[in-house]
């Protein structure tokens, strides 16, 4: 059984540069981390808040419009739900992983007032272009590399098969390709967050009917 604090951080370092760094957040109310379920996988800037560019600073938060409810939907429907974002800022030495890791701390205050929740935050700090130099690498975590996706994998009892992911870039939806689930191409201005959870997590439950 996975421990449950109110807030932890770890990060995750592995040979070939790749490298993974993970915040953990507050799980459900149940606790229970032991049980395979579906996951959703989410990009952050551009799906779950308005991509400003290199956005870190708690005051530049926009959400997009219905996204607090979107994670709700997911919560509700028993998805364990991650977002998983390439942050290459770090390595450019806009904002450090602290920055990154604040913002985070700051989106789940705000979801949580919606009563929603974010099992686990991923992001991935190189930019084979970046000033840090321990940074300025090319990795497997960077989308449309699969990376993050395999970490969240190894670390959660996820139910792969009725997982999916939701990105608003082709390298979001490649790099879920890369790990053989569903990617999902979201585009705000045209689409709206919480129908298109509501059209994955129906068809998730159709297919279940029917296997």
């Amino acid at each position: 059984m996975r421990k449950n604090p109110r807030f932890y951080g770890r990060s995750a370092f592995v040979s070939d540069a790749r490298n993974v760094q993970a915040i953990k957040v507050p799980m459900s109310s149940s606790g229970k981390t032991d049980t395979h379920r579906p996951a959703a996988f989410l990009d952050r800037d551009g799906v779950l808040n308005v991509d400003h560019g290199y956005v870190y600073r708690p005051e530049q938060l926009e959400w997009i419009d219905g996204a607090q409810e979107a994670v709700r939907l997911l919560n509700s429907a028993g998805y364990y739900v991650f977002v998983i974002s390439n942050q290459s800022g770090v390595a450019r030495g806009y904002y450090d992983e602290a920055a990154v890791n604040s913002f985070h701390a700051h989106m789940q205050d705000g979801l949580a007032a919606h009563g929603a929740h974010i099992d686990a935050f991923y992001f991935c700090p190189h930019h084979p272009e970046g000033i840090i130099k321990s940074l300025a690498v090319s990795c497997r975590c960077r989308k449309p590399a699969p990376g993050m996706l395999e970490q969240a994998a190894s670390e959660w009892p996820i139910d792969l098969g009725a997982s999916f992911l939701i990105g608003d870039k082709d390298d979001d939806v490649a790099a879920a390709n890369a790990f053989n689930i569903r990617g999902v191409r979201f585009n705000s201005p045209e689409d709206s967050l919480p129908d298109l959870v509501r059209r994955e997590i129906a068809s998730r439950r159709q297919n279940r009917r029917q296997t």
